[in-house]
């Protein structure tokens, strides 16, 4: 069985990583999108938050599944059994850290391979970041999520202003 591994922090995961997501699904076995925890940053919804809203997002992928992991994505592509990670690509500006990531990790495990998809192009300028921006500001971001992130991220704000 092949399988690939999506690692990011999806805070939260947008409509850009599902497609990303989508793509990996038609091209292996089994997709898991893993959610890093990230001590150098510090995320709106906790880990388990982000894995729910990770699985419920995904359901409709009949091979992909949710999960998280702390430490380093090499050693978590082997407690996989994983062949390769995939990584957005939204613009030249990703490449450059995106590339520099890759050849590290080859250093840290050279038996698995890193694949670069880009998303469809509406997504290209989308990132988790604008999107808790506009919600933090009150805006409408139906666009960029799906209706239990956006919920989810109503509730989550809502409470930071009490």
């Amino acid at each position: 069985m092949r399988t690939v591994i999506y690692a990011g922090s999806f805070d939260p995961i947008t409509f850009g990583h599902l497609d990303v997501a989508q793509r990996a699904a038609k091209l292996f076995d089994r997709v898991v999108v893993a959610v890093a925890q990230n001590d150098g940053k510090t995320p709106l919804f906790t880990v388990p938050e982000r894995v729910k809203l990770v699985a419920q997002a995904i359901r409709h992928i009949p091979n992909a599944k949710a999960d998280s992991f702390s430490g380093l994505l090499a050693n978590y592509v082997t407690k996989c059994r994983a062949q390769a990670v995939v990584r957005g690509l939204r613009a030249v500006s990703d490449f450059e850290f995106e590339f520099q990531l890759a050849l590290m990790n080859r250093k840290l495990n050279d038996k698995f391979e890193t694949i670069l998809l880009m998303p469809k192009d509406t997504y290209t300028f989308l990132s988790s970041r604008m999107v808790k921006e506009i919600a933090s500001l009150g805006g409408d971001v139906h666009s960029f999520v799906p209706p239990h992130v956006q919920r989810a991220l109503r509730r989550k704000l809502a409470g930071r202003q009490s």
